[in-house]
């Protein structure tokens, strides 16, 4: 079926379904095209959970729909498809999580919003890649904390703050792909260039940034600085927002094969049998979910700068 007539499809589906759809920034552009709301994980179950919409098509992987029925437990939330993962969420269990806790009794756990929910629910708070630094910072009188599953965003919050990080040893596979020599190569090929990085990428290619943001982040930067060329140290997905909000500037990937796999699994096909079937659905257990609330919501408490 013609890509135009899914898209009408879908918004139609939408409209009677009283639903939204919520698309994040790594996702297929023309599925980016017809989204009611796009953005990182956590900013999109936030605003989620303001709506009136009674149910939530979350194009993304299976922590962000996670993280919607956390926030929103009124709603029905969708997977349009339900193999979409997270190989980094998958490198740390509850089980897992619970047994390092004993191995280091007292030191409280920052868990990454990448991560399941019973990760979440084990954890004492969460954080994302915006946030990461103050959320470390906030944990007073500790001078110790764990921090999961991502050991390169740890490694980046450890750069500000005096706080000893035991960090998970794991990893975005599509970020940690990204080298220094690769950005080297590109910024020779680029010299007017600013290279923007996520935090998720090595430390090696961090200290190569001119700034390192978050998704939002990267969204942000990009429509107020006057600069006209840059380089983007995240999946390639953002680069069709990138372009869409700032026609006049040029949006170079630091490397093309970051590309998530799980993230571009999702199609408009699938969108509209989610909406006709209303499968598959997503819901979180109430004992975990409320766990895992109450780490999401001592994060947003934190002060930001």
């Amino acid at each position: 079926m013609d890509i135009k007539v899914l898209q009408k499809k879908i918004r139609q589906l939408l409209k009677e379904r009283n639903a939204i759809l919520l698309v994040h920034n790594y996702q297929r552009p023309e599925i980016q095209d017809i989204a009611d709301l796009t953005g990182d994980s956590l900013g999109l179950s936030i605003e989620a959970a303001k709506t009136q919409a009674e149910i939530i098509v979350f194009c993304g992987v299976h922590f962000m729909a996670e993280t919607a029925s956390i926030l929103c437990p009124d709603k029905v939330v969708l997977l349009p498809v339900i193999s979409a993962g997270c190989p980094m969420a998958d490198m740390i269990t509850a089980q897992s999580l619970a047994k390092k806790k004993k191995e280091l009794p007292g030191v409280p756990v920052v868990s990454y919003v990448n991560s399941s929910a019973s990760v979440k629910a084990e954890s004492d708070i969460c954080c994302t890649s915006a946030n990461a630094i103050q959320v470390v910072n906030s944990l007073a009188p500790y001078d110790t904390i764990l921090m999961t599953p991502d050991k390169n965003l740890a490694q980046y919050a450890q750069r500000y703050t005096d706080k000893r990080i035991v960090y998970w040893e794991g990893f975005c596979p599509y970020h940690d792909i990204l080298t220094a020599e690769q950005v080297r190569k590109v910024k020779q090929e680029h010299p007017q260039a600013l290279f923007l990085a996520h935090p998720e990428c090595r430390p090696g290619v961090i200290d190569l940034a001119d700034e390192v943001k978050s998704t939002s982040g990267m969204l942000d930067y990009a429509r107020k600085a006057k600069n006209r060329e840059y380089i983007i140290g995240t999946e390639t997905g953002i680069i069709h927002t990138l372009k869409t909000q700032n026609p006049d500037k040029v949006f170079i990937p630091a490397d093309e094969n970051m590309i998530c796999i799980d993230m571009k699994k999702t199609q408009l096909p699938d969108i509209v049998n989610a909406l006709v079937n209303l499968s598959p659905v997503i819901k979180v257990a109430e004992d975990i979910r409320v766990q895992a609330k109450g780490a999401v919501e001592r994060m947003l408490l934190v002060p930001r700068d």
